[in-house]
């Protein structure tokens, strides 16, 4: 029942704005996997406006039910049930990927499972597929605006390992994982879709 789905406000937000871009990214049939799928409210979105896709929501472990209410009421054909995925871990649910989705996730996860994420997926996905990140963001250790700045002492202060992610560090963390930055794309509320592929 509607009712007992979770909801956030923040999704419902910039679902439309996000979809507009991702639209002219996800061209080519295949599997998208999210990660952090959270309430479920994107992966439905995308889903039921882009049926050339399948897509497979995840979250990590004890989170991937949270989406099940959006994705069950649903009921779309090309909307998988959510996998659980620890992303430091070697083993994923799924061994080949044609491009990924995540938003608000990098600020999250640890540094080091940023890191695991971008070598995972490079392990998983066909070149020339795309990543796509949401988020916020700094440029060379600035905020772009005062409200990230906020945000970001806001989740260092609730625990050490979260924080809005530098682009320097993201960069020389996707070399390393073999992806290149494509796009960089101005987002509402302060935000960022980054686009990057394996060359």
């Amino acid at each position: 029942m509607a009712h007992d789905k979770p909801f956030s406000q923040a999704c419902e937000n910039n679902k439309q704005p996000i979809l507009e871009r991702i639209r002219s990214i996800f061209t080519s049939p295949g599997t998208i996997l999210e990660i952090g799928t959270g309430t479920g409210q994107h992966a439905v979105h995308f889903a039921s406006a882009l049926p050339h896709l399948v897509w497979q929501p995840s979250d990590r472990p004890g989170a991937s039910h949270h989406c099940l209410g959006w994705i069950k009421d649903a009921a779309l054909t090309n909307l998988l049930p959510p996998v659980t995925l620890d992303v430091a871990s070697e083993r994923w649910p799924l061994d080949h990927l044609d491009g990924a989705y995540s938003a608000n996730t990098a600020h999250i996860m640890a540094w080091e499972e940023v890191e695991a994420m971008f070598s995972g997926l490079a392990e998983r996905m066909t070149t020339g597929m795309p990543f796509c990140l949401y988020g916020p963001f700094s440029y060379g250790g600035r905020h772009t605006s005062d409200s990230n700045r906020q945000f970001d002492h806001h989740l260092r202060s609730q625990a050490p390992h979260m924080g809005v992610r530098d682009m320097d560090d993201l960069l020389d963390l996707a070399e390393r994982a073999s992806f290149r930055l494509e796009s960089d794309y101005e987002m509402p509320a302060n935000n960022r879709l980054l686009v990057w592929r394996k060359p």
